[in-house]
């Protein structure tokens, strides 16, 4: 290590995804038992007295219902951690839990903790998405008046535009999308190592979005999702691609990273996985809001010293199949080092467990590579997006 107050990565583990809807496999769990549960594995993995833990910062992006309030706190008391230990829950969209690394990482490298547990959950059967603004106005007028024309708008409106300033083809989405799901299914035996079973739903030991059957043409049969005629006159440009095939689908999940100071794990006598090498946020513009993964790439690998070929493996969110298209083509980065495990369209995005999924996903790909570096990038609502490079250790 080239300095004691390193922030190193010492575990990372997540729940298999469920469906996010009623009668997935995650369903009939509460949130706060699902993050729970990744708590308590994580510190027995580690063999971690858990009143070692400073805090425990998680994400998630919808607070109602059964998420509301402080879910992370929750969370630290279902596990049966100390009630010394304390907690926050973070909100940066999609990119929640990444950023709940970022601060993990900041508090160790800062001599502010030693030891930090950044994780996420979201359960989208239980808390639907959007249901913490329904009927109320949570942009105020001002917003409406620095984006006129109908101020600020949906992913899926976004998504579309990307689709048409990029010159992206409906044919080249669905072939991605095709590829999410077979690359996906291959990597299934690898996550194991990394996956956890459960306590309310010991028979769910994989991703339950993960379609073997999945091909372009089928996925060509799908109609756009997001066909909005009042978007017409303001976004003429748009000429309607994107479906439920070539996005995201509704999840429930959880998932954590155990970060501490290369002192401390030392001193435990932990062997680190990876070491957090560099992070970036950065604000976009928040009408083509998804594609602020480019700058945050590029602010990411400017602080870090690294360029695009010193990175082996690349993970960009699959929010929605034109996001990872349209970074691929400004970053020049080629298809074998981009989401070789499948991404989001496969596996689910359960958007405050996100961050800790794909970073799990990532680090697991690494190690069975024998690659040295890794860089995460998610988009994120309002024009945001993190970005983090990891260094196998």
């Amino acid at each position: 290590m080239s300095s004691p107050r390193e922030a190193v990565v010492v575990d990372v583990l997540r729940t298999p995804v469920g469906k996010g809807k009623k009668g997935g496999a995650l369903s009939h769990v509460h949130p706060v038992d699902l993050l729970a549960d990744v708590l308590a594995e994580l510190v027995r993995r580690s063999d971690l007295d858990p009143a070692l833990v400073d805090d425990v910062i998680a994400g998630c992006v919808t607070k109602a219902g059964e998420q509301a309030v402080n879910p992370a706190r929750s969370a630290v008391l279902a596990a049966g951690f100390p009630l010394s230990v304390p907690a926050t829950t973070v909100d940066r969209q999609c990119g929640s839990t990444q950023q709940a690394v970022h601060f993990a990482a900041h508090a160790i490298q800062a001599g502010a903790a030693d030891v930090v547990i950044a994780c996420g959950v979201e359960s989208m059967s239980r808390v639907p998405m959007h249901s913490d603004a329904q009927g109320v106005d949570h942009l105020g007028p001002r917003v409406a008046e620095r984006f006129p024309g109908g101020g600020l708008i949906g992913q899926g409106l976004s998504a579309e535009l990307i689709c048409s300033r990029w010159s992206l083809s409906r044919a080249e989405f669905d072939e991605f999308s095709a590829e999410s799901h077979r690359r996906a299914v291959a990597a299934q035996p690898l996550f194991g190592p990394d996956l956890l079973t459960v306590a309310e739903a010991p028979d769910h030991v994989a991703d339950e979005t993960v379609r073997p059957s999945t091909t372009a043409e089928g996925l060509a049969g799908l109609r756009p999702s997001f066909v909005d005629e009042r978007a017409r006159h303001r976004f003429p440009e748009i000429d309607w691609k994107i479906t439920p095939g070539n996005s995201s689908p509704l999840t429930d999940g959880a998932a954590g990273v155990l970060v501490m100071s290369a002192a401390k794990a030392q001193a435990l006598g932990l062997t680190p996985r990876a070491r957090i090498h560099a992070t970036a946020v950065v604000g976009d513009d928040p009408i083509v809001m998804l594609m602020g993964v480019v700058p945050a790439t590029r602010a990411v690998l400017e602080r870090s010293g690294l360029g695009v070929d010193d990175i082996d493996l690349f993970e960009v969110n699959e929010a929605f199949a034109p996001v990872p298209l349209a970074w691929q083509r400004e970053l020049k980065v080629d298809h074998e080092r981009l989401n070789v495990h499948g991404g989001a369209i496969a596996l689910g995005h359960p958007l405050g467990a996100s961050g800790a999924r794909i970073l799990t996903t990532l680090v697991g790909a690494l190690v069975q590579r024998g690659a040295r570096f890794g860089l995460q990038t998610m988009c994120e609502w309002g024009g945001m997006a993190n970005a983090t490079i990891i260094e196998r250790l």
